[in-house]
């Protein structure tokens, strides 16, 4: 097979190839188009930088070969591995993105590995934050934070990743066999939306299980013990019934995710080398997707083809400061994302059809840790994000209505605006100043970035777009140091800090990625002391 790139396809071109796609990415529309026999879409982005001519940028595979895209087979379909496991299993704690791929590898592997996570199943989860909704009581350690799937999956399902990797295709491989649809291997941004993600996190977890893993729920950590040379002998857990049970053990991925405060706590009191680690803090912006639509995509803003628009965007300020946007949810909504009681933060979140009415997406600022209080204190950065997590719950109303501000009264431009997005918040926003809901850099970053942003995305500080407060877990504010040849925690033999909450991602590919590596590392290792 022989590639070829940087083919231009007119919208409805690119539609037709999207409809005439085989499982194994073949197009006869595609072969015709470029005149072959055969061909495959291997990626696909849009072109939106002249509005006037919105198309397609394709790279294709021609002819056969061994090197020919095949069909993904699905999880089900897949022979059970042999275990291989001599003595204890590999545990790994938390089922985000990172502990959950570390597992699969290691199960796929035979490693048979004991999964525990304080949450719950991502079925009873999704009940869970229903009922939150409904009720205003916040279970917390089942929410949008913690349970099976972790943050990511009530969020876009974003799938992109900044590094290049070899096991980027891997990961999306392993979604798609999981029940992701296909188009994500050849979509330059793909995504999965989080009614999808659900059933796809659930499919996985019943593969660890058929192929000789066990999964334990609202199992948390407790404790580890190390025998006298700093090796890793097992871990404490607190069960699902309240006892405290100690689980034989030489490997442990620790994939805790950013929220897992009280866990950075006992880490340090283990004796862990944590430090402090920059992260951002800002806001929520909404507008009416129809309004993001036609600023991207400009007359061809509906066409089938595009489906929702989207945008990403930075300035670095004279301050120096750095703004930007990040998660961005075409046809999505904000969601409420607190993981402790009288403590708000928001996050946003799409489905696979991304037809809601409203885009949202965080507005950061970042935060650096001489903004922190206290050099000398690895957590504390935790306390500055608790801190103006409360601050948010108490302006809200301290009912967890969020607090609210339209751009043009957050900026002072009080010009009036035809586009003013009905607030998306699940558990409704209580309109107010927000100047007090983040530290006064932050607050005065942000509303220099916001003009500076409207020459990139013209509209984007329109008076009526709605600023929600507050996100401040865009990222960990600690990382668990470990060795980079290794990647064991620096201080202990046995113990493999991994993905978003321990410092080393940045989103569900990245983790995810992260996750892999970790397991692949636990192999290594494992092999070597036979």
């Amino acid at each position: 097979m022989q590639k070829r790139s940087n083919i231009t396809l007119t919208l409805d071109q690119g539609l037709a190839v999207a409809q005439d796609l085989q499982a194994n990415r073949s197009s006869a529309a595609l072969a015709d188009i470029l005149g072959v026999d055969r061909a495959y879409l291997l990626r696909r982005s849009v072109d939106a930088r002249k509005r006037r001519d919105v198309h397609f940028v394709v790279t294709a595979g021609i002819g056969a070969g061994d090197d020919a895209p095949q069909p993904v087979v699905p999880l089900e379909e897949r022979p059970i591995p042999i275990c291989r496991t001599r003595g204890s299993r590999p545990i790994v704690v938390g089922t985000g993105p990172a502990g959950l791929f570390a597992a699969f590898w290691l199960a796929e592997e035979g490693l048979c590995p004991l999964v525990i996570e304080r949450g719950a199943p991502v079925e009873q989860r999704t009940k869970d934050v229903e009922l939150y909704h409904k009720t205003r009581v916040l279970n917390t350690v089942s929410n949008v934070q913690f349970g099976e799937g972790g943050a990511g999956t009530f969020s876009d399902g974003k799938l992109t990743c900044g590094k290049n990797s070899p096991y980027t295709a891997r990961v999306l491989e392993a979604f798609v066999a999981a029940g992701a649809p296909s188009e994500i291997l050849w979509q330059a941004k793909p995504h999965i939306g989080t009614d999808v993600l659900s059933g796809v996190v659930s499919r996985i977890r019943k593969r660890i299980i058929a192929c000789g893993g066990e999964v334990c729920f609202h199992t948390q950590l407790a404790g580890m013990r190390f025998d006298s040379a700093g090796k890793l002998t097992g871990a404490q857990v607190y069960s699902a019934d309240g006892s405290e049970e100690f689980i034989a053990g030489t490997s442990l991925v620790l994939a805790c995710g950013h929220s897992a405060r009280d866990t950075f706590s006992l880490l340090e009191q283990l004796g862990f080398e944590l430090e402090q680690k920059p992260f951002s803090m800002g806001f929520r912006i909404e507008h009416e997707q129809q309004f993001i639509d036609h600023a991207q995509y400009g007359s061809a803003a509906g066409h089938p083809a595009l489906g929702a628009a989207d945008y990403k965007m930075a300035c670095h300020l004279d301050s120096g400061r750095s703004v930007y946007t990040f998660c961005m949810c075409p046809g999505g909504e904000v969601v409420a994302a607190s993981s402790e009681d009288g403590a708000l933060c928001v996050n946003g979140m799409s489905r696979q059809a991304r037809d809601a009415a409203n885009a949202n997406a965080a507005l950061l600022c970042n935060v650096v840790p001489d903004d922190f209080g206290d050099r000398n204190d690895p957590l504390a950065g935790v306390a500055l994000q608790r801190r103006w997590e409360y601050a948010a719950f108490c302006l809200g109303g301290g009912d967890w209505h969020a607090p609210a501000q339209r751009v043009g009264s957050f900026t002072g431009n009080r010009s009036r605006s035809q586009h003013c997005p009905e607030p998306s918040y699940p558990l409704g926003v209580t309109e107010t100043d927000l100047s007090n809901s983040l530290p006064p850099f932050a607050i005065d970053a942000l509303r220099d970035a916001l003009p500076v942003l409207d020459r990139k995305l013209r509209g984007f500080a329109d008076f009526g777009a709605l600023l929600t407060g507050v996100e401040a877990r865009s990222s960990s504010p600690v990382r668990i140091v470990r060795d980079t040849a290794t990647l064991m925690a620096t201080r202990f033999v046995g113990v493999y800090p991994c993905g978003e909450g321990a410092g080393y991602a940045g989103g569900i590919m990245s983790a995810a990625i992260d996750g892999i590596r970790v397991a692949e590392a636990i192999k290594q290792a494992m092999a070597h002391s036979e």
